[in-house]
């Protein structure tokens, strides 16, 4: 591609001349001068964000890459220098700066050098009157161009208080939005004004009460998809009573203006977004005619063997063949003393692993699928109590036998041999290596030290150990008992336990398991640091809530407990890596999961070790 078929200008049109751009410059392309990593101030595992710089030459802007379309940088394609055309984008105007959203582009040449062409100056924005968002690109990225949305505001308040008191359901959506701006979820941010979203709903949750001295009340949220994107929305009060019903899964809305963007609750949330709405009291809903060009869902998958290199507490997708349904269980909670349905199933997968996976509520007691269907979920938790494990959140999802290409390959590998394979599980790690192929088979103490395990990159391993002493000392954390959170509370002092991350106050917390523990082998010793889960597997099931009563109530049968626990042998899977302790660096060996011994399985390694021996 030669530099002369960058399209001179068509930065200058996109924001100072939005009506005649997309005729004029149908799919710009453009010069890439920078890419730069940011860094997301959301709390949480949210996605990479870059932010580019483009010329055409004659101007250049600052540009935002929609995180959908990451994989051009993480392909190694989008480089500086190289020559980008761009397929769909939208034009803002933030705190006075001219910046794009770039929606999809492609990379069609690389010029072998990051030297910018021409002399680009920043782009200006001529008007001294406000400039509206505008999407472009291409065919537009929701089809025909638009107008500002505040023309059409006036006509569409006055369809809405024409309706009946609590309807929200009427009114074309042609007649109400095609003249308005239709935004990506991907460009909303709180900056963003006066907009409007066309989404479908993939999840509802439902209505949830509370009841404080400071007052009671309920909520309702939902998860909004789009082309671009998803993103979480919430209704509080009045917005349930007008909201709930309108609002319904698998449909398609468009939402508009007031609406609240605000940084996401990461631990009420499993979407990759770094926002979140919530329904403010005029909050336009409409449903639209068209219901089909909106994706139906969008998952991330990890294949099942990738689960143990994930960490605890992390959110995945998984889609699976069901190879086993069990019963309705239940079980009380310890904090709330509520009874709770479960039900657990067993997925497999190609890569000849299987993993427990836990529903719950009304998901559970109506689960209804029948064994050797493909199952995808999005929005799990993964566990590692006694290895690792999947639970399905309140606002995940799942789908049965999806028409998705993920869901064909593992029907059609399930059918031709996988109904006759054996499956691992992340129980039996002292054979996860042989299994897996990777560098993480069953390790001796000395050969932990020996290897130099953790001393410059983060390394796992399994260790087969018996625990000979456990620190009594500070064995637990009071934490909040919001869930997700963990976060140490601390004593108000008024009898409330105050959780700073969350903003709330508790009238107890839960306590949580910190145990620091020294572990033999036949070739030496080791300190492991482990947490709550792992602990309750030590310490017999018991949770770190019922210690600490037992250390209110008799010191001396707290000791008993840790006697107990002392000498029980376990294959602990552990992680090295360097720390520091008082300024000095050292290696800190956490165990990410544990399971017993399988005797059986050790017998006969035993006797094959024997015979090898003896030949």
């Amino acid at each position: 591609m030669a530099h002369n078929e960058i399209t001179q200008g068509a930065i200058d049109a996109i924001f100072n001349d939005p009506t005649h751009a997309s005729d004029r410059f149908p799919v710009p392309i453009l010069q890439c001068l920078q890419v730069k990593t940011l860094e997301s101030k959301a709390p949480g595992n949210a996605p990479e964000r870059y932010r580019l710089v483009l010329s055409d030459i004659r101007n250049y802007v600052q540009c935002m890459l929609a995180t959908q379309s990451n994989h051009v940088v993480h392909d190694g394609l989008l480089q500086r220098g190289c020559i980008i055309r761009m397929k769909s984008y939208q034009a803002q105007h933030l705190k006075g700066r001219s910046v794009l959203i770039i929606l999809d582009l492609e990379v069609i040449s690389n010029l072998g050098t990051p030297e910018k062409i021409g002399d680009p100056a920043a782009i200006e924005q001529k008007s001294s009157e406000p400039q509206h968002n505008t999407t472009m690109g291409g065919a537009g990225f929701y089809g025909a161009k638009s107008e500002p949305v505040e023309d059409t505001k006036p006509q569409v308040q006055k369809q809405m208080a024409s309706r009946p008191t609590g309807n929200n359901s009427g009114g074309s959506s042609s007649t109400q939005h095609g003249g308005g701006t239709l935004y990506p979820i991907e460009a909303l941010s709180m900056y963003s004004h006066k907009w409007t979203i066309k989404v479908r709903v993939t999840q509802k949750s439902d209505i949830k009460t509370w009841h404080k001295a400071t007052g009671e009340g309920k909520l309702f949220s939902v998860n909004l998809l789009d082309e671009s994107g998803e993103i979480r929305a919430t209704g509080f009060n009045d917005q349930v009573d007008s909201f709930y019903e309108l609002l319904q899964e698998g449909s398609v809305y468009y939402i508009s203006t007031p609406c609240k963007v605000q940084l996401a609750k990461k631990q009420w949330s499993n979407l990759p977004n770094d926002y979140e709405l919530t329904f403010e009291r005029d909050t336009v809903i409409e449903k639209a005619e068209d219901q089909t060009n909106v994706p139906q869902v969008r998952f991330n998958f990890c294949n099942i063997q990738e689960l143990q290199e994930v960490e605890k507490d992390a959110t995945v997708d998984v889609i699976g063949v069901l190879k086993e349904v069990q019963e309705v269980s239940q079980i009380v909670s310890k904090t709330t003393q509520k009874p709770y349905d479960k039900r657990e199933l067993i997925l497999v997968d190609d890569t000849g692993f299987q993993v427990r996976l836990t529903i719950w509520g009304k998901t559970a007691t109506s689960f209804d699928v029948a064994p050797e269907s493909v199952v995808a979920f999005k929005g799990t938790r993964v566990g590692d109590f006694g290895g690792r494990s999947l639970s399905l959140l309140s606002s995940g999802t799942m789908a049965v036998d999806p028409d998705i290409p993920e869901a064909h390959r593992l029907k059609g590998w399930y059918d031709a041999s996988g109904r006759n394979d054996t499956f691992a599980t992340h129980n039996g790690m002292a054979t996860m290596g042989a299994a897996t192929g990777r560098k993480d088979e069953l390790k001796s103490i000395q050969d932990v030290k020996k290897e130099s395990l953790g001393m410059e990159n983060v390394d796992y391993f399994n260790l087969k150990a018996t625990i000979v002493h456990i620190r009594q000392e500070n064995f637990s954390y009071p934490a909040c008992r919001n869930e997700g959170c963990n976060k140490k509370v601390v004593d108000s002092g008024d009898g409330t336990w105050r959780c700073e991350k969350c903003n709330v106050s508790h009238d107890r917390p839960q306590y949580r398991y910190i145990m620091s523990m020294s572990v033999n082998d036949h070739t030496g010793q080791l300190w492991l640091s482990a947490f709550d889960d792992t602990g309750r597997v030590i310490m017999g099931g018991k949770s770190a809530d019922e210690l600490v009563e037992i250390r209110e109530m008799d010191d001396t049968r707290l000791a008993a407990e840790f006697e107990a626990a002392n000498c029980r042998q376990f294959i602990f899977r552990c992680r090295a890596k360097m720390d520091s302790f008082g300024e000095q660096p050292r290696i800190r060996y956490q165990v990410m999961s544990i399971a017993p011994l399988d005797y059986k399985s050790e017998g006969h390694k035993l006797a094959e070790l024997i015979k090898q021996m003896s030949i």
